[in-house]
């Protein structure tokens, strides 16, 4: 169950943090508070399955408020992307050899994620078009989303994102066996490959649901 419940909250901020964050940026930074006292709570007091379910809901709360501040305030300045979601990366770390294992189990899952994304941009690219889609106007921000798409499609660029997905199943696989935080990792990195995928079909077919724009 914890593995979906995992992948379920890598997909959950494509649909619901991203409006959000476009939205109200500083509502959606506030909201991190509720999500650690919600996944304190539960993991202290929680019964059954409850307890991981709050510890998990920790590590998500991590990732939310790396994502809510990059995106709200320095969504056009790529490379602060990292730096900025993995601010928790020292708590994350620590939290391995504790009772917060599944919390950093998800948290670091998700940065790694991150990282061999914003790699493979960077190695395609396609990461200069980066500023220049989020600041363009609206009519203009689908066709660049759209061009930085038909890019990756370029058969250097697919044969990187093939060695780069090719290598994430490989960490999934010897993850899953580790146990149940093994497990949670796995499914959080799998899922962030599937996400990435769906976004790149989106910025080909149908830039305005990419999340992006």
């Amino acid at each position: 169950m914890l593995p979906g419940i995992a992948a379920l909250l890598v997909v959950l901020p494509v649909f619901v943090q991203a409006p959000w964050v476009r939205a109200s940026p500083m509502g959606a930074t506030l909201f991190t508070p509720g999500l650690v006292a919600l996944g304190v709570v539960l993991q202290r007091r929680g019964q059954g399955p409850w307890s991981a379910i709050g510890a998990l809901l920790v590590g998500f709360a991590g990732s939310w408020l790396g994502g809510s501040l990059f995106w709200g305030w320095w969504r056009v300045h790529p490379l602060w992307h990292l730096p900025i979601e993995g601010f928790a990366l020292p708590l994350a770390l620590g939290g391995l050899g504790s009772r917060w294992r599944l919390a950093g189990a998800f948290y670091l899952a998700s940065l790694l994620g991150t990282a061999a994304t914003d790699g493979v941009m960077a190695l395609t690219g396609v990461i200069h078009l980066w500023p220049q889609v989020v600041e363009a106007p609206l009519s203009e921000a689908g066709v660049l989303l759209q061009q930085a798409g038909e890019e990756v499609l370029q058969p250097m660029a697919l044969g990187l994102i093939g060695l780069s997905g090719t290598a994430i199943l490989a960490v999934c696989c010897w993850l899953w066996p580790q146990g149940l935080a093994g497990r949670v990792a796995a499914a959080t990195l799998a899922t962030t490959l599937v996400v990435d995928g769906i976004f790149l079909a989106a910025a080909l077919l149908a830039p305005g649901l990419s999340g992006l724009i």
